[in-house]
């Protein structure tokens, strides 16, 4: 892939991959620093990719990997309470929130790329590398975790 066609293809998938970033950091300018080193590093490694159709799970998955990075190096989960740019339309519930954070990390990923990022089921099984049955499981099960507690604040 050469430059021009990776340049062009990330700036087309950069509203997602923000939106992705944000809702894993919490912090609009952390996840905006994320998203600049997952575009840099997947630059470095266009070469690698085998499968040009693949490009959108492959860069998400190296924005997965950068976020988690930066969680490693914060040495703790940051709460969501600083996502403002998703507060007025997708976000705006604060037990929502508090109640997404408090879900196990492998049902929040699950989460945060069906609803928040808006990626499909398979999408979302080629990004965090499972099977699609796995991720339409925890999607049931994060779901179900999610309306029980929501439920109870209420």
């Amino acid at each position: 892939m050469d430059m021009k066609t990776y340049a062009q293809r990330a700036e087309m998938l950069r509203p997602k991959l923000y939106r992705t970033a944000l809702c894993w950091l919490g912090d609009p300018c952390q996840a905006v620093d994320v998203l600049d080193e997952a575009v840099y590093r997947g630059l470095c490694a266009a070469g690698k990719l085998r499968e040009p159709d693949y490009f959108d799970t492959w860069l998400t998955r190296i924005l997965l990997n950068e976020c988690h990075r930066e969680q490693a190096r914060r040495g703790r989960l940051t709460p969501l309470e600083h996502a403002e740019e998703l507060t007025a339309e997708q976000f705006d519930s604060l037990p929502l929130k508090q109640a997404l954070s408090r879900l196990p990390e492998d049902l929040k990923n699950v989460i945060i790329l069906r609803f928040f990022a808006g990626y499909t089921q398979a999408e979302t099984a080629d990004i965090l590398k499972l099977p699609q049955g796995t991720v339409a499981t925890r999607q049931q099960r994060a779901l179900r975790l999610l309306r029980l507690e929501l439920e109870v604040e209420t």
